[in-house]
């Protein structure tokens, strides 16, 4: 089996404590309320409806699967023995195997706080020590408080797709960012 990300505690702004680490198969409720409660937020994601806890369960048995393969780094953020935030780095294979996307989504109720940086920073750690080079991230135009996390870790606008979602009847930007590592 492949490393596992090392747990970090910290402290949020707010006070509470916060553990990044590795995801498991225990999270799987933890992880069903999480992707639920971005859909319930019409958060700016992929994904428009509720998963069911045998969706969630087949989705995680696969990406268990792919962290233990050293395909992808997975990191989850718990607060109080809930998963507030979910994220990964999915490396690609062959002429491109420097190069990773990046996706992370956090509750809403635990935004602003710092768990978000703290995260990101654990991935580009987690992505420096797995031999990466180049990390991306596509982000919706209208989040601008994802791009504002994206920038302050270093990541720079390199592309957009227009008109790449169709989201509640408007079209919306894709925005590529790219981090050479």
């Amino acid at each position: 089996m492949t490393d596992l990300i090392k747990p970090l505690l910290f402290k949020a702004k707010d006070g509470r404590e916060v553990i990044i680490r590795s995801v498991k198969w225990e999270d799987l409720d933890n992880l069903v309320d999480f992707i639920n409660s971005l859909v319930d937020e019409d958060a700016d994601i992929l994904r428009s409806s509720k998963v069911t806890r045998s969706e969630e369960a087949e989705w995680l048995g696969k990406r268990l699967a792919r962290v233990a393969n050293s395909e992808l780094i997975d990191a989850v953020a718990e607060v109080e023995g809930k998963v507030v935030a979910n994220s990964e780095v999915e490396k690609r294979s062959d002429l491109m195997s420097h190069v990773a996307y990046v996706g992370i989504g956090v509750k809403s109720d635990y935004r602003g706080i710092g768990i978000g940086t703290q995260v990101m920073k654990v991935l580009i750690e987690e992505s420096r020590k797995a031999g990466l080079k180049i990390l991306v991230l596509d982000h919706f135009e209208t989040n601008k408080t994802a791009r504002r996390l994206y920038e302050k870790m270093g990541f720079r606008e390199t592309g957009r797709t227009p008109k790449g979602i169709y989201k509640n009847g408007n079209y919306i930007d894709v925005v590529r960012m790219t981090l050479e590592l």
